[in-house]
């Protein structure tokens, strides 16, 4: 049986993504990001492609490792200027009826409180097409803008994560029942009282007292996303997480890290093929070889270096200050010992072995990605085949280069040869983001979801009835 896969399309609310210095190329619209048309037309193009999802990435800080400054980032437009990737939601999802949204939002700064309204509010207004990419912050940057002196540790953040999704499923599975609202009009109840709830949250790192202010939405909890490669990030995936993003340097170790995650997803009592894992996929496609490896090509010759050190640069080394035949390893062990270990969370992973030169070329390239194909639609297609055979992966993230360029040319060239194949839907068959997650009529978390413990007040203190019930 032919295995069916997802597409979901990268993004930002920003100039330049991970595409670093494509900006400038000529048919390129993204210094329109602050347009609300350009979201508009994107998500009318996306919807036309039958792609799954907009997946909107974001940050709350500054690359500023590179060269001890942010001048590099800010003038190469590295994620900055930015805005906030929930306000574009509503607005594309007015025009669409089947196109999905899934944010990014870090807990490791904002109270859950807030977050979770504006989650509800979003699933109301799409109509249950809403999922929430769970990121904890790294960027030392985004620590001080919210007063703090240096980042968090890394399994702090995750400690603090932990608490914060059970606040949220407290909030959205647990403080109203489905039928708390109940609009009798004679009566002048809108709301049952009864029928909604304190949740009372008292841990070590927020006290909530509930209720939750929406109302239940479609989903109630959003569609969880996750993305940490770390040991702790893959088990708080296997915990928590839907959808999750793995990395990986080749196909084998792509399919051992999908294998990880569903077996940690099993451990904590999951149905290990409730979890959908998506990589990122760079491709590039043109009518014939060589009218694609000529846009690949044109790619690598406006890509900016400068853009992507500063990006590599944001959470660790700067790699511009080192000899190139310096070894990683040997900077790393000398920062240690310096009492700079605490940064570690934020930096890529590199072999035994790298030097500094090899690191500079991975980051500045960006045909390393295992997922990398240039050519037709067949050509492709027939990578993606084999890519999906040898990882088990379910989906994939499309990088842009271009807007709209690069999902115009998934849409004309490659969405053919994939329906062609059986990999790819011909129409869209399901309502909510979750149903295209699970198949459809799957609208609510899973049963066996942690999420789920605390549906109907379960799990919630006693404390946490709200006194009176409907007027007779």
């Amino acid at each position: 049986m032919t295995k069916r896969i997802g597409f979901n399309l990268f993004e930002m609310n920003t100039v330049g993504h991970i595409s670093h210095g494509l900006w400038v190329h000529p048919d390129n619209n993204r210094h329109r990001f602050n347009d609300l048309d350009f979201w508009v037309e994107e998500a009318k193009l996306l919807e036309e492609g039958l792609f799954d999802a907009v997946f909107l990435a974001d940050v709350i800080g500054t690359y500023d490792g590179y060269r001890g400054g942010p001048e590099t980032a800010i003038r190469e437009a590295v994620q900055i200027p930015s805005n906030d990737p929930l306000l574009v939601i509503p607005a594309m999802a007015a025009v669409t009826k089947h196109l999905a949204f899934a944010a990014t939002f870090s807990t490791t700064y904002e109270p859950p409180f807030a977050f979770a309204r504006r989650a509800s509010t979003l699933d109301h207004l799409t109509k249950g097409r809403f999922g929430w990419n769970v990121v904890t912050s790294y960027l030392p940057n985004a620590a001080r803008n919210f007063g703090l002196d240096d980042e968090v540790a890394h399994d702090d953040r995750y400690d603090i994560a932990d608490e914060y999704l059970d606040v949220l499923y407290k909030l959205w599975e647990g403080s109203w029942d489905d039928d708390a609202v109940v609009q009798d009009r004679e009566n002048r109840v809108y709301t049952d009282p009864s029928k909604v709830r304190y949740i009372n949250h008292v841990g070590e790192h927020f006290r909530v007292a509930g209720p939750h202010l929406a109302q239940p939405s479609i989903q109630r909890t959003p569609v969880i996303f996750q993305a940490g490669s770390s040991d702790r990030g893959r088990e708080f995936a296997g915990k928590h997480a839907e959808g999750v993003f793995v990395g990986g340097r080749d196909l084998q170790v792509y399919r051992e890290n999908v294998a990880d995650i569903r077996r940690r997803a099993e451990a904590w009592g999951r149905d290990p093929r409730d979890i959908k894992t998506f990589a990122s996929a760079v491709l590039i496609l043109g009518r014939t070889t060589e009218e694609a490896e000529r846009k690949a090509e044109e790619f690598r010759r406006l890509s900016s270096p400068e853009g992507y050190l500063a990006h590599a640069g944001g959470g660790g080394i700067d790699l511009a200050a080192y000899p190139k035949d310096a070894l990683i390893s040997d900077i790393l062990a000398a920062e240690n010992r310096a009492g700079r270990d605490n940064k570690q969370s934020g930096r890529r992973r590199y072999a035994p072995g790298t030097t500094v030169g090899e690191a500079l070329e991975e980051v500045t390239r960006f045909d390393r990605n295992p997922f990398f194909a240039v050519g037709t639609g067949e050509q492709v297609a027939e990578r993606i085949e084999e890519w999906v055979r040898e990882t088990d992966l379910d989906g994939f993230n499309l990088r842009q280069f271009l807007t709209p360029g690069t999902a115009e040319d998934f849409i004309e060239y490659l969405l053919p040869e994939l329906q062609k194949r059986g990999l790819y839907r011909e129409r869209y068959e399901e309502s909510t983001f979750r149903e295209r997650i699970y198949g459809p009529g799957r609208t609510r978390l899973p049963d066996e979801h942690p999420g789920a413990r605390f549906r109907g007040g379960r799990n919630l203190e006693p404390s946490a009835a709200i006194a009176g019930a409907a007027r007779a």
